[in-house]
């Protein structure tokens, strides 16, 4: 009998459940006998013992389900080793846990947090296999993490109904792209979507040089412009502060995020009309879009594979389009960034995109 404990945590994105579904159903179909513990709302469930037994049923007719049937939550790194309100050790609880129900491993899925946290549980002994979960893709030893492709394609749907109406009225339009600190949805979104200019946290950007291109293509007879503009982008006057003197500046900032500052700085500059658009949580909702489907079902499958060969301490991901396992002392902690002189940078810039620098 395997008896393995399932949980999702951190922010919830499309595949979540049909990489679950791959998990179970590798190993349900095996000749082995699985019990399936899934815990509820991410580490909360694990820390305090909330959970259910997960039928076979369970994971029927969830291959395109959004969300997660877990449920989820945000149990951040930083806190995990502090008592909660009631002086409970989390960590030593989520041990408690995991050896009362004599758990054989614990399925991790989630982002760069979750696996700080998945990497420390490992390193106390348990048995743990972890699948990459983020729309940011941000995740160290993995080319892709599911939920990605999804939010791409939200994204530059996004963008896509801005072309018509930035058009029509000659305005600049600007669409925040959701992301964390790295730029890889915004990158890949603005390309597909014909965004005119792409800033990412990676690329501090310049506000004249910003102004510069919208007044270049004015002049060319194009009336209207579309920024992509990641959530987590920085100037690069910003860029220079160190940690401390940012988060002294944030207390007093007067916008609701970075977009609202540029929007407002380059009407000041052109006198041309600025919308800002965000299409916020939508990106991490909705149905997984096929890329995303075959995907999480190879993750969950190698995943459940792992595990009936007794291989722990892996996270399951892909490079060069083969799924492979990697050892989560090297994925936790460490965030997978846009390289600044990366081709597909370069290759932006040929086909006369900005990015601002």
């Amino acid at each position: 009998m395997k008896r393995i404990g399932m949980l999702t945590s951190g922010g919830d994105c499309q595949a979540l459940n049909t990489a679950m579904r791959g998990v179970a159903k590798t190993m349900m179909n095996s000749a082995q006998d699985v019990e399936i513990y899934g815990f509820l709302d991410g580490y909360k469930g694990l820390i305090y013992g909330n959970f259910r037994i997960m039928q076979n049923s369970d994971f029927s007719g969830i291959l395109t389900k959004g969300g997660t049937i877990l449920g989820t939550s945000r149990t951040p790194f930083k806190l995990i080793r502090e008592p909660d309100e009631n002086g409970l050790d989390k960590v030593e609880a989520m041990k408690q846990n995991y050896y009362k129900l004599k758990l054989d491993c614990l399925v991790i899925l989630g982002g760069n947090g979750t696996h700080k946290t998945a990497n420390l549980l490992r390193e106390e002994g348990l048995n743990v296999v972890t699948l990459p979960k983020t729309i940011d893709n941000d995740l160290w030893g993995t080319d892709m993490t599911f939920g990605f492709q999804s939010a791409v394609n939200i994204a530059t749907n996004a963008i896509d109904c801005i072309h018509t109406t930035a058009s029509s009225h000659g305005r600049v339009f600007i669409v925040e792209v959701m992301g964390h600190k790295v730029g890889w949805l915004t990158l890949n979104a603005g390309i597909a979507g014909g965004a005119d200019i792409i800033l990412l946290p990676e690329i501090p950007y310049d506000i004249n040089k910003i102004v510069e291109a919208i007044q270049a293509r004015n002049a060319r007879g194009s009336h209207f412009t579309i920024l992509a503009v990641a959530e987590g982008a920085i100037s690069k006057e910003d860029a220079k502060l160190s940690k401390k003197e940012y988060k002294e500046k944030m207390k007093n900032y007067k916008y609701p995020s970075v977009s609202y500052e540029i929007a407002e700085q380059i009407q000041k500059r052109t006198g041309i009309e600025v919308r800002v658009t965000v299409p916020g949580h939508t990106q991490r909702g909705g149905s997984p879009c096929p890329y995303d489907r075959v995907f999480a079902s190879r993750l969950g499958s190698e995943a459940g594979k792992l595990i009936l060969d007794g291989e722990y301490g892996f996270m399951v991901g892909i490079r060069n389009r083969e799924i492979v396992k990697v050892p989560l002392e090297e994925v936790a902690g460490k965030l997978k960034m846009v390289d600044p002189d990366a081709s597909i940078i370069q290759e932006a810039k040929m086909l006369g995109i900005s990015f601002g620098d």
